[in-house]
């Protein structure tokens, strides 16, 4: 079992992702995010999912280039939507 506020590991990803595969989908689930915020009840089930049970307090380190860590995981949540790097993780 995985540590809870972990992100999920490379397998646990592409189950998580594969109703949202189709890129709509995932660009869905960014307009829900920007009208309602993090806060909205689907929006924290689905933060809550990705990261076995908890949504990660901050600060939210990063493997992206010039992007090292973002101050919670919404912010981060909200630079894949802005940039459509819908699938990388943490």
């Amino acid at each position: 079992a995985q540590q809870l506020g972990t992100p999920l590991s490379n397998q646990e990803y592409r189950e998580f992702f594969r109703s949202l595969r189709a890129a709509h989908h995932a660009h869905t689930a960014c307009l829900l995010r920007e009208l309602y915020g993090c806060q909205h009840p689907l929006i924290q089930r689905l933060d809550k999912y990705e990261n076995h049970g908890v949504i990660p307090k901050g600060p939210i380190c990063s493997e992206l280039p010039g992007t090292p860590s973002f101050p919670d995981f919404c912010a981060f949540s909200f630079y894949r939507c802005t940039r459509k790097r819908y699938f990388i993780k943490v």
